[in-house]
């Protein structure tokens, strides 16, 4: 994955030619000139799996996301807790452009929620975190529910089993 810059360049990069597959807007423009009181000159770099952190972190705090990400990662995400490794990136791909982000998230969603609801929740707390603490323009979020969590899933381990 190519890391995000943000700089104040003296002249524009080249822009590439031919078609482009990408979502964002992959020109080079110049950032918008340093604001009174900051530093001029430099360059931040935000690499991609800080807005695929920063998409994830905001996914899980909707109301009626129960977790992120399809079967298999969530098998491999439940051994990650066992060791306290933690991947907040899970259920979730971005595409980032020079000024631009677009975000892929798979979620499964608790049940009764009305799952349009939770995917519009998805859908906006993860464009209004990307463009703030990212400071890139979202141009598209894709929310993908993979499945719906039943409470009685968890009570089954619980349970003591009627056949020996």
């Amino acid at each position: 994955m190519a890391d995000t810059e943000f700089s104040t360049p003296s002249t524009p990069a080249p822009v590439p030619t031919g078609l482009s597959t990408s979502r964002v807007d992959r020109s080079s423009r110049p950032a918008p000139a340093p604001s009174e009181g900051s530093s001029s000159g430099g360059k931040t770099t935000i690499a991609d799996g800080v807005v695929a952190k920063v998409a994830g972190i905001a996914a899980r705090e909707v109301r009626g996301v129960y977790a992120l990400g399809g079967g298999g990662a969530r098998a491999l995400g439940a051994i990650r807790n066992v060791i306290n490794a933690d991947d907040l990136s899970q259920g979730v791909k971005v595409e980032v452009g020079d000024t631009q982000a677009a975000a892929d998230i798979t979620i499964v969603v608790e049940y009764p929620m009305p799952i349009q609801e939770v995917a519009s929740g998805v859908r906006s707390a993860v464009s209004s975190a990307i463009s703030t603490l990212v400071g890139l323009q979202v141009v598209e979020v894709n929310v993908a529910v993979n499945d719906v969590h039943l409470p009685s899933d968890d009570d089954d381990k619980d349970t003591e089993s009627r056949v020996s």
